[in-house]
């Protein structure tokens, strides 16, 4: 089974080569990419995975394709590989986004235990963004009035409380307290404050 997909951006031939042998032995899906600009005209019908790009390029170097993946809000995590000497540009790297860099000539293992790292972290964030969005998508989906009883519920007002701010029975906010539930997917309290929470909706 493939450790994940891997792209590997690079002008060196022998550098593209030795890469995509061990890369491959180690199970990663390894493709190779000889320029940068390659790269980016591939980039929106490939799978996600890691990219591990030179910095030291001809054309668009590996700064350059940071700020163009950055630009186009890719989720691609990015490993810089630098000459000897090249740690500002490895800052600057990691200030546009790179995930780590690595210094010329690396150990085999060292390489492959940050590509394995990025992966994991980046599937992570991904993951993490995605249930955000879904509980965002949930509030979005609430009437007005079943966002006005959230609301109350969230900043610890009872259900009379509630009824009585908006001129209402509580019998009427207890149907709205069910379906906020539902709607939200909450199964207690303290789960819609989570929630809500995680969606940046809780007011101050």
């Amino acid at each position: 089974m493939s450790r994940g997909k891997v792209y590997v951006v690079d002008d060196d031939e022998a550098m593209r080569d030795s890469l995509g042998f061990l890369l491959g032995s180690a199970d990663f899906d390894v493709t190779i990419f000889e320029s940068a600009q390659h790269f980016l005209d591939a980039v929106s019908g490939i799978g996600f995975g890691c990219v591990l790009s030179d910095v030291r390029m001809p054309g668009i170097d590996g700064i350059e394709l940071l700020k163009r993946l950055k630009a186009s809000h890719s989720a691609f995590p990015v490993l810089i590989m630098t000459g000897h000497g090249d740690v500002p540009l490895a800052v600057e790297a990691m200030k546009l986004g790179a995930v780590d860099f690595v210094e010329k000539p690396f150990e085999d293992d060292r390489l492959i235990g940050m590509i394995d790292a990025a992966l994991r972290q980046a599937e992570s964030s991904a993951r993490t963004e995605a249930a955000t969005l879904d509980v965002t998508a949930r509030i979005a989906a609430l009437s007005p009035r079943e966002r006005q009883v959230m609301d109350g519920l969230i900043a610890g007002l009872s259900n009379k409380l509630i009824a009585r701010e908006y001129n209402i029975s509580p019998r009427t906010i207890e149907v709205y307290r069910a379906n906020v539930m539902t709607k939200m997917q909450a199964n207690s309290l303290s789960e819609l404050v989570r929630l809500a929470i995680r969606a940046g909706a809780l007011k101050d």
